[in-house]
């Protein structure tokens, strides 16, 4: 690799083949491992396209070698793209990494195996069947088990020699029934090895031999009356098919199928797989992985494939995927549309939303500080902004006919409410129902006090409303002075669109974004808000109008009766030595009279 040869040069060489391609930059450091069906045209896209991701276009200017391995197919060329990806961990690779050590369930290459939990794998001869993402699985599954077949738990070393020469005793475990003790002969290896080969087909997640086995067992027994011993192999097929009915998800016919799903955002996407034998579920994990280049979720979903069927050693011919990818490797693809296999699917996707939620959950808990700032830069970069938005303001206006305008204020500071800060404000100049002018007004107002107390300005305004209520925001930014040192959007209902100024295209945002989602409750606050004030003037005003109906009582007046008695209701009833206290005898008489 030469780092003074031309990158168009190094583009000329590269070979019309399939394979793997690494960026480098000037230090010799590696920037990115790909994959290609054709690595000349590949490589060659990142210099001749236009690329919208800021990123991709920061990776392309630090490149200044290519290097390059052909493979034989393209599905060589994604086991390799993978495992250099966990060699070298580039910066513009998404994260595949993952430090977990599963556990395993082994059967240990021996006379009489042993079977049991281990979290290291010995190259041995054992058996080894996993890994599994937790331990309770494997506890679950033990105990299954042991609870069928009576194993021994001791590490002696039965070799035929030891056993003939008397070298041990049963333990305790024999008398309890657990262990049928091989150790003094009274177990002969072909039956042992016959429970290990039913055991090592459970694991598998196929009870069928057991329970065919068993069920055969039990008829032979109660034929020759020993009805007690019928009755110990009774309670173990109830115990297996317990179990297997409780892990069988839908169709016991569907067998030996992976499924595969992906919820993703901004930055990560959430990758859940679920391994099926015989309709049950035997082993679900869900893997994060973290976006570099804005990669696509078929992207994201063939690379967790292969990370996935590699660390799990899957073997399974067929996968239900959310929607078609091509893989290049052995197996088939179908996408579900309905039915059992339809609900597999959903059952996928429901496990990744909850993984993807609990681990915003645990960040919010944990660390909210790091939850906030991630939130604030995705906002940041969303919305083209210069500063973080640590501080919105936004803006509704409510009026039912033209009656009783009003508008609200709500301020969020890093992502969440502060109500203290929260303003409703009654429309003084407009004469109306003129959204347009009572958003002018109610900005103007807000930002000229705001500037008179000297008080911090917010970094992002949010106008409930398209262009027009956008527009007239701006107009009272500019007679403050503040047109370009506060940035401000507006957002209309319809379809979500965020508008910028003097920018006729809207921005529509992905509608599982964050950055939506908190404009969205921005917007649906202030909603709120302004209602409830304006239910508040409107009944207000209804109260104020039947009391000041009544010959000689005015807005004052009816002031003091509502400060005094709380509601008309209370009016009505009180008795004219009480409303005579509250504002004298001739009004009193007059308010009396017009309620009795």
């Amino acid at each position: 690799m030469s780092k003074t040869v031309p990158i168009d040069i190094q583009l000329s060489t590269l070979p019309n083949s399939p394979g793997v391609y690494q960026f480098y930059d000037k230090l010799d450091k590696i920037l990115y491992v790909g994959k290609a069906k054709n690595l000349k045209k590949r490589v060659s896209s990142y210099f001749t396209k236009q690329h919208d991701s800021g990123k991709t276009r920061v990776l392309v200017s630090k490149i200044v070698a290519i290097k390059h391995i052909v493979v034989a197919t393209e599905s060589d060329a994604l086991l390799l793209e993978n495992n250099l990806i966990k060699k070298y961990r580039p910066r513009y690779n998404v994260l595949l990494r993952d430090d977990k050590t599963y556990p395993w369930i082994c059967i240990k290459n021996e006379r009489f195996p042993r079977v049991f939990p281990t979290r290291k794998l010995i190259k041995d001869g054992s058996e080894y069947f996993g890994p599994y993402t937790s331990m309770k699985t494997v506890r679950t599954l033990l105990d299954l088990i042991k609870s069928v077949y009576p194993l021994r738990t001791c590490n002696y070393d039965l070799s035929k020699e030891k056993i003939e020469a008397d070298k041990y005793k049963k333990c305790l475990e024999y008398h309890l029934g657990n262990c049928l003790a091989p150790c003094e002969d009274l177990q002969s290896s072909e039956s042992y090895n016959r429970q290990i080969a039913d055991i090592r087909e459970i694991i598998k997640g196929n009870f069928k031999s057991s329970l065919t086995y068993f069920k055969q067992e039990m008829k032979r027994l109660a034929q020759e009356m020993e009805f007690e011993k019928a009755q110990q192999i009774k309670d173990k097929i109830d115990v297996l098919e317990n179990y297997q009915v409780k892990s069988t998800i839908v169709n016991p016919k569907i067998n030996n199928v992976d499924v595969f799903t992906i919820f993703s955002d901004e930055s990560a996407g959430y990758i859940n797989f679920l391994q099926i034998m015989n309709g049950a579920i035997i082993r679900s994990h869900t893997l994060e992985i973290k976006k570099k280049l804005e990669e696509t979720d078929q992207e994201l979903l063939r690379l967790a494939i292969i990370e996935i069927r590699q660390r799990f050693k899957s073997n399974s011919r067929e996968l239900y995927l959310p929607f078609p990818i091509k893989l290049e490797l052995p197996v088939r693809v179908t996408v579900p549309k309905l039915g059992d296999k339809k609900r597999l699917i959903d059952l996928s996707l429901h496990n990744a939303k909850a993984f993807r939620q609990e681990q915003f959950k645990q960040m919010k808990i944990v660390d909210p500080d790091r939850h906030t700032k991630r939130l604030m830069a995705q906002m940041k970069a969303d919305l083209r902004l210069s500063v973080e938005p640590t501080h919105i303001e936004c803006f509704d206006n409510s009026n039912i006919q033209g009656t009783n305008p009003v508008a609200a204020c709500v301020v969020f500071k890093n992502g969440k409410p502060s109500k203290k800060d929260y303003r409703h404000f009654n429309i003084k100049t407009v004469d109306g129902p003129d959204d347009f002018a009572s958003m002018e007004e109610v900005v103007f107002r807000r930002y000229k006090r705001l500037l008179n107390e000297d008080e911090p300005l917010p970094q992002l305004i949010v106008i409930d409303g398209g262009k027009g209520q956008l527009s007239s925001a701006l107009k009272s930014l500019d007679l403050l002075g503040l047109r370009g040192k506060i940035a401000i959007i507006g957002i209309a209902k319809r379809l979500e669109e965020i508008y910028f100024p003097e920018d006729p295209i809207p921005l529509y945002l992905d509608k599982k974004s964050e950055t939506l989602k908190i404009i969205q409750q921005l917007r649906n606050e202030a909603h709120r808000f302004g209602i409830t004030f304006h239910r508040q003037k409107r009944s207000k005003a209804a109260i104020n109008t039947e009391l000041e109906s009544i010959d000689g009582i005015g807005s004052k007046t009816a002031e003091q009766l509502l400060k005094k008695f709380k509601s008309v209701k209370r009016i009505k009833e009180a008795s004219i030595e009480s409303l005579t206290q509250a504002i004298g005898v001739d009004k009193a008489k007059k308010v009396y009279q017009k309620f009795n």
